[in-house]
C-alpha cells in the first residue's frame, strides 16, 4: 500500500493487531463481490503462450458488447490501477479537480505526477485542465447524471480539458454509466474494472474507453503483453456470460438492501447505498471497527472520515449471521 492512501482489504495488518488466522476472518472492507464469476479451469495455452492478438481481439469483442461501446476506442489494461499510474503522463493537466470524498488514489497519483489537485464536491471543473468523477462513487455510492457530466466535458472540450470517469462500479447499474447516452466526446475517457461486479479483482483487468488517439497513447506507454493470457481468456468469457450477469445484478441489488436493512437496525445510520456496499455513520464508528474487528470481522474505516465505515456484502447467509451477532454485540460494547 502506498504511503498515504489507505485501502480496504489490508487483511494482514487486521491480523497483526488483532490476531487469528486468515481462516477466520470475515473480510467485508471491499466493494468486490463475494460471490465473483466461477472461472474453472483456464486453458494450458493461455498460461504457456505469450498472449497474442487473437486473444486480445476475442476479449475486446465481449467488451465491446458488454459495455456498449459502440465505435468509441477502447483498451485492456492491466487492472485500472495500472491505467491510473500512467494518465497523468498521457493526458498532461497541470491542475486537476477530483470529486471529494473519493477513491484516493486518484488524487495521490496526480499529486505524484506534480498536478495541482482541487478537491471539489460537484462535478465541476472550475478552471482545472481535468476533472475526475468516480461514479458510481467509492465509497458513498453517490451517482451524478450522464447529462450532467456530459456538460461538462463539453465545457472542458472548449479549453482542451479533460473528463476523466472512473467506473469500478458501475456494471451493476448500467443504466448510469456514461457510455449509456451514445457516442463519448473526443476528451472523455470512461474507466472499467472486472474486479468489482465479477469478483475478479486478483486477474487484474480493466478497460480505458474513449477516443482512438488516447487509447493508442496507453497502449505505447503500457507496451506489449502488458494484459495476460488467463486475464484474456477470463475476461472473455465472464464478460459474455449473460445469464450470469442478468442473475448477478438481481442478486446484489437484494443482498445490498437487506445488508442495509440490517444496519440500519443495529443503529447504524445509512449514508450511502451501492450494489455491492453499504456506507454508514455512526459517532462510534471507531469504536465498532474495533470491536467487530477484535471477533473477527473486518469493515472499512476511513482516516480522514472518523464518523463512517463502509461494509462489503457477506458471502453466505451464515456470514450474514455472523455479521449481524458481532455487530450487535460491537454495538453494546461501544
Amino acid at each position: 500500500m502506498k504511503e498515504g492512501v489507505y485501502h480496504g482489504g489490508g487483511l494482514d495488518a487486521a491480523i497483526a493487531e488483532f490476531g487469528g488466522e486468515r481462516s477466520d476472518w470475515l473480510d467485508l472492507s471491499t466493494g468486490i463481490n463475494p460471490n465473483g464469476w466461477p472461472v474453472g479451469n483456464v486453458s494450458r495455452e493461455s498460461w504457456a503462450r505469450l498472449p497474442d492478438c487473437a486473444a486480445m481481439d476475442v476479449l475486446l469483442r465481449a467488451a465491446r458488447k458488454f459495455y456498449e461501446t459502440g465505435d468509441t476506442g477502447i483498451i485492456a489494461v492491466p487492472g485500472t490501477q495500472a491505467l491510473l499510474e500512467i494518465l497523468p503522463q498521457i493526458l498532461g493537466a497541470g491542475t486537476v479537480a477530483i470529486v471529494s470524498p473519493t477513491y484516493g488514489e486518484h488524487e495521490y497519483v496526480w499529486r505524484k505526477a506534480g498536478a495541482q489537485v482541487h478537491a471539489v464536491s460537484e462535478p465541476d471543473a472550475g478552471g482545472c485542465e481535468a476533472l475526475v468523477v468516480v461514479n458510481p462513487n467509492n465509497p458513498d455510492g453517490r451517482i451524478w447524471p450522464a447529462e450532467l457530466l456530459i456538460a461538462e466535458a463539453e465545457k472542458l472540450a472548449q479549453r482542451g480539458g479533460w473528463l476523466i470517469v472512473d467506473e469500478a462500479f458501475a456494471d451493476s447499474q448500467p443504466e448510469m454509466s456514461l457510455l449509456a447516452p451514445g457516442q463519448l466526446l473526443d476528451n472523455v475517457l470512461v474507466l472499467k474494472s472486472l474486479g468489482k461486479f465479477f469478483g475478479l479483482a486478483g486477474i487484474r483487468l480493466g478497460f480505458a474507453i474513449g477516443a482512438e488517439g488516447v487509447c493508442r497513447a496507453i497502449g505505447q506507454r503500457l507496451g506489449p503483453w502488458a494484459v495476460s493470457g488467463p486475464a484474456l481468456e477470463v475476461g472473455a468469457a465472464a464478460l459474455s456470460d449473460t445469464g450470469w450477469i442478468e442473475r448477478t445484478r438481481s442478486r446484489l441489488a437484494t443482498e445490498s438492501g437487506r445488508l442495509a436493512s440490517a444496519l440500519s437496525s443495529a443503529g447504524l445510520r445509512i449514508t450511502g447505498e451501492n450494489p455491492l456496499f453499504v456506507f454508514t455513520e455512526h459517532e462510534k464508528a471507531q469504536e465498532i471497527f474495533r470491536g467487530l474487528a477484535a471477533r473477527h470481522i473486518l469493515v472499512r474505516p476511513f482516516p480522514e472520515l472518523p464518523g463512517r465505515l463502509r461494509f462489503g456484502l457477506p458471502e453466505s447467509d451464515a456470514d450474514f449471521a455472523r455479521l449481524q451477532s458481532a455487530l450487535g454485540d460491537a454495538m453494546a460494547a461501544a
